[in-house]
């Protein structure tokens, strides 16, 4: 009988193109295998000879990390079979034609995401073997698997929260949103890569890198990871923040228009943390690296959000009786409004039922074991206050939730309270609409209705758990049986009387009402009231006064006064920060009693308006003409202007454009060509900076059509 020869392998093909399609990542390029675990994927062996099933024996070997290992998951041998034998490495099929073998192989939906080894072994006889290499491929988080952590079973929300690269940041204050365009771009080509860098650059992997790579099958896990790597405090992370007002060594948070460049030339620059970011910027990273790995992922801003470090759910702020708002030494804040993301998965490690959205926020503000990271606070945990539950859910549950009081300083001393608000923190919770580039409010997801009795409810339940059940309910006693909380007998709106514009006067409108109550006497009552406004931070913190103004009035019982109040351009020129908020306060203060009543109100200035048109037809490799237009509607001229393009498929990085100076009342009209790659819904952003306004942005939307499509 004669003996059959050894079987050698000539050639592997590991069908990249169809695999990507497949499992979605396409998006990534085809020129190499990057798959998702808990789906099979398929390759091609072309052998010296046909394969006989019955005789020849084939030996799968997957490998991923430094020192793969079976036992801790970063090494799996499996056999050439038919049989599939559950959720375990596997080849669940293949089929024989003449010299090639078309196997199917298996992932399990809980294996360490990772770059991958492949490799086969193939016996000789006699006891020996060949081993032959395969290639490599990255294997990722699987949405679309029921069996994987962060299965989401809906495929509209799978194309908005894992395969759209672009989206918006909403900004400002709770009376004025404004949206912010970002560019995602998690499917260039080199993000995937980037992405492990960074966790291979975390402090968990330089202490054992073994031990962290057998960890990233774990969401959790991951997220963590990540959540202290998007910033640098404890390591060589991605961003390096900066809430001053000196960007002078890098970049301005306001400058930048997507997380690719900010990835590129932190891994082009060997992990030295990239210069600046704010929580905008973190956040939107954070959501790059999440969407890449196969995490669904989106970008949530709070508005007037609590920064309570002492956790005592109370935020405490200080006015003087010139209405100026005081600085002080605490480090709990309200800031105008906080970014941070929120990742859907599957609560292993915590009790039924908290399952779903997850805040992560990679925003350095406090410590969680060790580092500067935060979460994943179930969505879901932080809406009932089972503050309990891991990880920092009290710290997330205080930013939505926490109350507000706001002190008359007279003499170095807290002399009265203006204002008890326990419905002022935690406004208009928003995230991107999907499917649509409007605004979604999610503020119910985070608690019940402000004042109900089921959100006082809660927030009894929380502070008992945060503070201890006797400390728990002092405070909140005290503060409700003083007489800083007695009625008013007027009461005080600020409006502005038209929109407010960068460069304009700013007019305003003070609307007095007597409160026609009888605990008030019914006579007439003398009002002296200060104004004071101040450039106010992102972070809560204010500038110096830059206005004042006084008006002494009388007010009769059950009528109403207004009064028109000019704030000139010419006092806030210079004087404000990249962000252009403004707040004016005012101090009533009654005659006849002496006592204070607060009235406030927050501006955020409109820069100009900037319009971008787009040819007709949008084709993938076909000239794109691109119309910008900008008229600079200020009273004085934009220096040093620049203009940045951007926009995954659109753009290759960035386009920038040295503009010159643009002249008070004249207009700027840019064209240009952009040659699109991808085909498919786009989205261009362009940023026009200056040395006076940072941030005119705007963006279109773009579907590009395949080349040669009718």
């Amino acid at each position: 009988m004669d003996q059959v020869a050894t079987l050698q392998l000539e050639s592997v093909d590991l069908q990249s193109s169809r695999n990507n399609k497949e499992h979605h990542t396409q998006e990534m390029g085809v020129k190499r295998l990057t798959v998702r675990r808990g789906q099979p994927f398929y390759l091609q062996l072309s052998f010296s000879r046909p394969f006989q099933s019955q005789s020849d024996h084939i030996t799968f070997v997957a490998e991923t990390g430094p020192k793969p290992s079976e036992l801790l998951g970063t090494r799996a041998t499996f056999f050439l079979t038919r049989v599939q034998p559950g959720n375990v490495w596997s080849t669940s099929d293949f089929t024989i034609d003449s010299n090639s073998l078309q196997v199917s192989l298996f992932t399990p939906a809980n294996a360490v995401i990772g770059h991958y080894t492949l490799k086969i072994e193939v016996p000789q006889g006699q006891g020996h073997s060949v081993t032959y290499p395969l290639g490599t491929f990255i294997l990722l988080f699987n949405p679309w698997s029921p069996e994987d952590d962060v299965y989401l079973p809906s495929e509209i929300l799978l194309q908005e929260y894992i395969m759209r690269d672009y989206g918006f940041v909403y900004k400002g204050h709770e009376k004025f949103i404004t949206s912010w365009p970002w560019n995602y771009g998690q499917f260039e080509e080199d993000i995937i890569d980037i992405c492990f860098e960074i966790l291979n650059k975390s402090l968990y992997y330089l202490k054992n890198p073994a031990k962290d790579c057998s960890q990233r099958n774990d969401v959790v896990y991951v997220c963590r990871v990540v959540s202290a790597m998007i910033n640098s405090n404890d390591d060589n992370g991605v961003l390096q923040g900066n809430w001053g007002e000196d960007y002078s060594k890098g970049v301005s948070p306001l400058e930048w228009n997507g997380s690719v460049a900010i990835l590129r030339q932190w891994s082009a620059r060997g992990g030295q943390p990239v210069k600046y970011g704010q929580c905008w910027v973190f956040a939107s990273v954070m959501c790059t690296v999440m969407r890449c790995l196969g995490i669904p992922t989106r970008v949530v801003s709070n508005f007037r959000s609590a920064h309570n470090v002492d956790r005592n759910l109370t935020i405490d702020t200080y006015y003087d009786r010139n209405a100026e708002m005081l600085s002080t030494q605490k480090r709990d804040k309200i800031w105008n409004f906080h970014v941070w993301n929120e990742c859907w998965m599957i609560r292993k490690d915590l009790p039924p039922g908290y399952d779903g959205w997850q805040v992560l926020d990679p925003t350095p503000q406090q410590t969680s074991s060790g580092l500067f990271c935060c979460g994943p606070a179930s969505v879901k945990a932080i809406r009932e206050g089972d503050v309990h539950l891991a990880y920092d859910t009290p710290f997330v549950y205080a930013e939505v939730n926490a109350d507000e009081v706001i002190w008359l300083l007279g003499d170095g001393q807290a002399q009265e309270i203006l204002a008890h608000n326990t419905s002022s923190i935690g406004k208009e919770i928003s995230t991107k609409m999907v499917g649509s580039d409007q605004r979604h409010s999610i503020t119910s997801s985070y608690k019940y209705p402000e004042g109900s009795p089921e959100e006082r409810a809660v927030f009894m339940k929380a502070s008992r758990k945060m503070l201890g059940p006797q400390r728990a309910s002092l405070p909140f006693l005290d503060l409700l049986e003083s007489g800083g909380l007695r009625d008013q007998p007027a009461q005080l709106q600020l409006h502005l009387a038209g929109i407010p514009e960068w460069g304009q006067d700013l007019q305003l409108l003070l609307r007095i009402q007597r409160v026609p109550d009888s605990t008030h006497p019914r006579g007439p009552i003398g009002l002296v009231v200060r104004f004071c406004a101040q450039a106010l931070l992102h972070g809560g913190g204010t500038q110096k006064p830059l206005w004042r103004h006084t008006v002494r009035l009388n007010l009769d019982f059950g009528k109403e006064t207004q009064w028109p109040l000019l704030l000139p351009y010419s006092n806030y020129r210079n004087k404000l920060t990249d962000e252009k908020l403004i707040r004016v306060s005012g101090i009533a203060e009654v005659e006849e009693t002496g006592r204070s009543m607060l009235v406030l109100k927050d501006i955020s200035l409109e820069p100009p308006h900037l319009s971008i048109e787009v040819s007709e037809r949008a084709e993938v490799g076909k000239a794109l003409r691109v119309h910008v237009t900008l008229t600079n509607t200020l009273m004085l001229a934009l220096s040093s202007c620049t203009m940045v393009l951007e926009g995954s498929g659109l753009v290759n990085g960035q386009v920038a454009k040295d503009l010159g100076t643009l002249v008070a009342g004249h207009t700027l009209q840019i064209r240009l060509d952009l040659y699109p790659t991808k085909a498919g819904p786009r989205q261009l952003q362009v940023l026009i900076s200056s040395n006076e306004v940072k941030e005119i942005k705007g963006y279109k939307d773009i579907f590009v059509t395949v080349a040669g499509a009718p």
